[in-house]
């Protein structure tokens, strides 16, 4: 048992030798060998950077489902525009998901990212402020509703913005589903074009005029709402949630206790709705195109 137990301990101590030394020689090395060895690693670093992609990539606007040299495969092609899309996470009524803005830019940012040929979208930014927090205030005082500082959402605008345009892109665009959301972004933008040289940062306001799109509902469709129930949805939003999912908005529920109306005007049949919603959704997509190819080109 003793030489057992010797062994063992002889075993642990050659196991645990090699990295000591190991950790040594690190620590003995001329700085002059430092300077080299981190040379070596910055070259074999830059070689995988130019390392040719081994498969085909997948189509998809998205940034977080695209792989890194899909991504750098795109910027090289021309795809110099980034979408930063704000929505939040708040009490939009008994029937509406908390999640409704982000689940309306799901659908939106594909779109206006296709349309314009040379965009892809950064992942949703879908925590932004809503009230105050330790106060409750605005929607903050409703269960499910999680805001952030101004300060914060600001901070974080400008850090994704300001990776983007370290990998290469040229613009980079705010939009924002929530009036809470306008003035940061606003600002960011400003504060970013104050500051870069190489890329420009534009807020784009037309995304969240929503009555340009019940103007259009009405002149187009012919659909108007009859009225105004007082609660923190519209008959535009809802049909545009439906495009992405009807059970964001509660849809079988609701058909089945006859609360399948908003405003005055019926979702049912469910085709029917998604349709317009689709219809709503494309109208949006192509006024903001309009109006991001329009500040790119005048430069604001």
């Amino acid at each position: 048992m003793k030489r057992t137990g010797i062994f063992v301990a002889l075993l642990t101590i050659l196991a645990v030798l090699p990295t000591s030394l190991s950790a040594q020689g690190r620590g003995n090395l001329t700085p002059e060998e430092r300077a080299r060895r981190r040379a070596e690693q910055e070259r074999a670093f830059q070689e995988e950077l130019r390392t040719a992609r081994p498969i085909e990539a997948l189509n998809s606007v998205w940034i977080e489902e695209l792989t890194w040299m899909e991504v750098r495969d795109a910027i090289a092609s021309g795809t110099t525009t980034a979408i930063i899309a704000t929505g939040g996470i708040e009490q939009n009524g008994p029937y509406l998901a908390t999640g409704k803005h982000n689940y309306v830019l799901q659908g939106a940012c594909e779109g206006i990212a296709r349309e314009l040929g040379n965009a892809l979208c950064a992942p949703i930014v879908k925590l932004v402020p809503e009230g105050n927090i330790e106060e409750p205030s605005g929607a903050m005082r409703y269960p499910g509703t999680i805001s952030l500082r101004q300060e914060t959402f600001e901070m974080v605008l400008d850090d994704v913005a300001s990776s983007l345009r370290k990998h290469g892109f040229e613009n980079i665009v705010f939009i924002g589903d929530s009036g809470g959301n306008q003035s940061g972004m606003e600002a960011v933008a400003t504060r970013l074009g104050g500051r870069w040289t190489d890329a420009r940062a534009h807020y784009i306001p037309e995304f969240y005029r929503y009555r340009d799109v019940f103007d259009w509902m009405e002149s187009e469709l012919g659909i108007a709402e009859p009225m105004n129930e007082g609660i923190h949805h519209d008959y535009v939003i809802t049909s545009i949630m439906m495009v992405e999912d009807p059970t964001t908005v509660r849809y079988e529920q609701r058909v089945a206790t006859g609360k399948a109306t908003v405003n005055g005007l019926s979702i049912e049949p469910l085709d029917e709705t998604i349709a317009i919603g689709k219809k709503l959704l494309q109208f949006r997509v192509d006024e903001t195109v309009k109006a991001i190819n329009a500040a790119i080109t005048e430069g604001r």
